[in-house]
């Protein structure tokens, strides 16, 4: 079995900064490709963010590109999300998640592993 925890989130004013990260425990060959998906009050779970087993390739939704950037250490076991210029619309629940392919997806349903979600705030 493998776990995956989400820390990094809290309250931020808007034009601040954050870096999430999301720690792989147990059978860590479980997944290969991670991803970070959000999700606001009242919507559906999207995509923001996904990262390839090697890191070489990366996935970034339009609504965060040039303010979201994925990254991983597979040493430590950890994914990472750093939200530059963060906007009150990034306000929700983040979630990492993985699966056992090398590439990501936009996808949830592609995701077999998930943490439990972290609460980003940013007002504004």
């Amino acid at each position: 079995q493998v776990t995956l925890v989400e820390s990094g989130g809290g309250l931020v004013q808007a034009g601040g900064s954050l870096r999430l990260s999301c720690a792989i425990s147990g059978r860590t060959d479980y997944v290969a490709a991670m991803a970070w998906f959000r999700q606001s009050a009242g919507k559906e779970r999207e995509f923001v963010s996904g990262i390839s087993y090697n890191g070489g390739y990366t996935d970034v939704a339009e609504s965060v590109k040039g303010r979201f950037f994925v990254s991983r250490d597979n040493a430590k076991n950890e994914a990472y999300l750093e939200m530059d210029i963060l906007k009150p619309e990034d306000t929700a629940v983040y979630y990492c998640a993985g699966h056992a392919r090398d590439y990501p997806s936009q996808s949830e349903e592609d995701y077999t592993t998930w943490g439990q979600g972290t609460q980003v705030t940013v007002s504004s």
